[in-house]
């Protein structure tokens, strides 16, 4: 009995230690409570934090009204968290499941954004401003009326003005290197693609400049009444026009 009472007292520490060090199961919050909960980390500028507990709400509640919207929010923490890949994911999920959402103008046009932030100088690749432009057309074309088409529109504008400073930049290049036919293509593409750009007037003075290092004394002339009809108090008509008298 004395043996039994001993084995007793030696297991009931084990037991009790058992006990205390077993996990504690978390309890499922609800959808609204999961979303108010990224919601406030997001907020506070827990942006990584606030993504993966949107994405929470997603993968907990599945089929909630919060879920759908979880799904745009996280896109907008990785957005702000400055990581476009992750927030290009996400919204691209939204735009493929929910086209009929009330927000879908506004996942097309933070997708544009994504594209938008990264555009970089134009000594570099542009295939992020490429990719801006089409997501911007995007927007305006999908939703003319909506509060997202004028910024739309005006960002277009920048984006078209920095391509023409890369083709700009490459036909000044050919031109220090008297590949004139080259640097002809670069000018011309500015002119051709890029009208409204503050380039036109340089590249129209190109234009003429070229031509008559080629020998071709028609082309330039035409160039340099397009630029003098459109650009009469343009420095670079000025400048061509004194050019042409050489």
């Amino acid at each position: 009995m004395r043996n039994l009472r001993l084995i007793c007292f030696l297991i009931l520490p084990l037991l009790v230690s058992a006990c205390a060090s077993a996990p504690e199961v978390e309890e499922q919050k609800s959808a609204e409570a999961l979303y108010n909960q990224a919601y406030e980390l997001l907020e506070k500028t827990s942006y990584v934090k606030a993504a993966e507990t949107f994405e929470k709400v997603e993968l907990e509640h599945p089929y909630s009204k919060w879920a759908t919207k979880a799904k745009l929010m996280g896109a907008y923490a990785y957005y702000r968290d400055q990581k476009y890949d992750d927030a290009v994911i996400s919204l691209d999920r939204f735009i493929k499941f929910h086209p009929g959402n009330k927000d879908i103008a506004y996942a097309y046009y933070l997708k544009a954004l994504c594209y938008y932030e990264q555009i970089t100088g134009v000594d570099r690749d542009q295939s992020n401003s490429e990719k801006a432009l089409n997501a911007l057309y995007q927007v305006m074309v999908r939703f003319p009326n909506s509060e997202y088409a004028q910024d739309a529109e005006f960002k277009i504008e920048l984006v078209n003005d920095h391509l023409a400073g890369k083709e700009m930049e490459v036909g000044r290049y050919y031109l220090g290197q008297k590949n004139y036919l080259s640097a002809l293509n670069r000018f011309s593409a500015v002119v051709n693609n890029y009208q409204t750009t503050s380039h036109i007037e340089e590249a129209l003075y190109r234009q003429v400049e070229i031509y008559k290092i080629l020998g071709l004394p028609k082309e330039s002339q035409d160039a340099l009444k397009v630029l003098g009809y459109n650009y009469p108090q343009s420095p670079w008509y000025k400048k061509a026009l004194k050019l042409s008298k050489k």
